[in-house]
């Protein structure tokens, strides 16, 4: 295991190339989601606050890598449950990839089972869907905009990044795991139509209509599409959307980014209730 010692029933290294760190410096984020295949693998979680809200969510802790002057808050949050901490100087933790941005606190955790189409919009009545959105920063700032105006959950395009990387979670101060989320194949959106939702499709089209030019307070279930950040919504989606609609611009600018675009749509569809 190389030169380590106990503090405090944690494991302290000194080598940041420890076996066991291997998950933290070694791999990256689409082999840590492998682990454990064909059944749901890990990710990695960075920050105390963010990873507060993943453990509220009910994310299984697998093992936690911190500064070691952080070693007290993390003991805090994992409270009676025996789980591997391991702890290094600042001096050893600076040389890690990305440290800056993890506040000293990282922790490995298992990924949940995801329900079926069928399954996630049985209970749910404001959903937000995320077609081939690519970079997950502007998935995680999707998802804090979603949660911040009361989306039920959010379903992505198998082409989408992935709510559980790093830079998504960070991004989304951890509102990735305030909103209920699955994967669906591009097909099952004639499956949320037959549910009942209205499909909204954020997109730049002759037949669009302006957001704020009526309400849709009235209508019950709804759906509210966002699309790639270059080729913007697939013609399938588009084929079977009840309502095409955009965001009304100044000084010849032609749309926002898709990120930003996202809150003004969710505000006017689903927050206005």
């Amino acid at each position: 295991m190389g030169d380590k010692g106990r503090f405090m029933g944690i494991t302290e290294v000194k080598d940041i190339h420890s076996p066991e760190l291997e998950i933290y410096t070694s791999l990256n984020e689409k082999q840590v989601k492998k682990i454990f295949e064909p059944a749901a693998g890990l990710f990695i979680c960075e920050s105390q606050r963010v990873i507060e809200r993943a453990l509220l969510a009910g994310y299984e802790p697998v093992s936690f890598f911190v500064e070691k002057q952080k070693a007290d808050e993390v003991k805090a949050l994992i409270g009676e449950r025996d789980i591997p901490v391991f702890t290094a100087e600042y001096e050893v933790m600076k040389n890690l990839t990305g440290y800056s941005l993890t506040g000293g606190v990282l922790c490995a955790m298992r990924r949940m089972p995801l329900k079926s189409v069928r399954e996630f919009i049985f209970d749910k009545k404001k959903i937000v869907i995320l077609d081939d959105i690519e970079n997950p920063t502007n998935v995680g700032a999707i998802f804090r905009s979603a949660a911040a105006i009361g989306a039920d959950g959010v379903i992505l395009t198998e082409g989408s990044a992935d709510p559980l990387y790093r830079r998504a979670t960070r991004v989304s101060m951890g509102s990735v795991f305030l909103v209920e989320w699955t994967y669906m194949k591009r097909e099952s959106i004639d499956e949320i139509k037959r549910a009942g939702f209205n499909i909204f499709s954020l997109a730049l089209s002759e037949k669009a209509e302006y957001l704020g030019e009526k309400s849709y307070r009235d209508i019950d279930k709804k759906a509210v599409v966002l699309g790639n950040e270059d080729r913007g919504i697939s013609d399938e989606i588009l084929a079977v959307s009840d309502n095409t609609v955009m965001i009304p611009m100044k000084n010849n600018v032609d749309s926002l980014n898709v990120a930003a675009a996202s809150a003004v749509a969710f505000w006017e569809i689903i927050g206005k209730n």
